[in-house]
């Protein structure tokens, strides 16, 4: 009866927490749904017996990736009203395609049955063979592929996103491996013959590069160049 009601109890948050996920106007507060739903999941797979996976959820997910989408989102300097001007105007599409997964759900619940031998006697556990073994074996041997293609998109995902958020700032100083080549010392460097206490500062100072401390960004440097041709 108590693991009815729990199963109960996360289930609902669960959904809830996931529609708030995609409901909520604040991204902030998406992330902190999202996270809420880690958490009752991996209290579904508690009561499911597989305590494996609800540790690497809480761990991996919520102490991670969760983690790091919410310090993106507050990091990446998003105009949200922006975003949420042609709302309206994708709303027939959106509906339109909500409609069709639903229907789709409906007609994969309404012909999902069990199958008689399932029903009659569950698969019963190997013997020998725990929780995180069962795992491993059925993803790095039986799925190894699909596993690979996951981590794949993952990748490619990674890697549009940056793409699509890097912005070039011209104003700011970058190393120009070229131009630290062609320098030579008598650029930066001076002998000088001092006496006995006699300081660098009465004799003219230290020595400054003669192009000023700019000149090794690549903007300077682009404009040197065209000077001198």
């Amino acid at each position: 009866m108590i693991t009815q009601i729990a199963f109960y109890l996360f289930a609902t948050v669960l959904v809830l927490s996931a529609a708030m996920v995609v409901s909520a106007r604040n991204p902030v507060h998406s992330v902190l749904f999202l996270i809420l739903g880690f958490f009752n999941a991996a209290g579904l797979f508690l009561i499911a017996g597989a305590e494996f996976l609800a540790m690497i959820l809480v761990i991996v997910y919520v102490g991670a990736v969760a983690v790091l989408f919410l310090f993106v989102v507050m990091m990446l300097d998003v105009n949200f009203t922006q975003l949420r001007e042609g709302f309206q105007r994708y709303t027939p599409v959106g509906a339109a395609i909500g409609v069709v997964l639903l229907a789709e759900l409906v007609f994969t619940i309404g012909r999902y049955q069990l199958v008689p031998a399932l029903a009659a006697a569950p698969v019963p556990a190997l013997a020998g063979m725990d929780n995180t073994r069962a795992l491993g074996e059925l993803i790095y041997t039986h799925y190894v592929f699909l596993f690979q293609a996951c981590g794949l998109v993952l990748l490619v995902a990674m890697i549009g996103a940056i793409v699509l958020t890097l912005r070039a700032r011209p104003t700011g100083k970058r190393q120009d491996v070229s131009l630290q080549h062609r320098r030579t010392p008598q650029d930066t460097l001076e002998m000088m013959t001092l006496s006995l206490g006699d300081g660098v500062t009465g004799n003219g100072g230290f020595l400054r590069p003669h192009d000023g401390y700019g000149a090794t960004s690549k903007k300077d440097a682009t404009l040197k160049d065209r000077e001198q041709a």
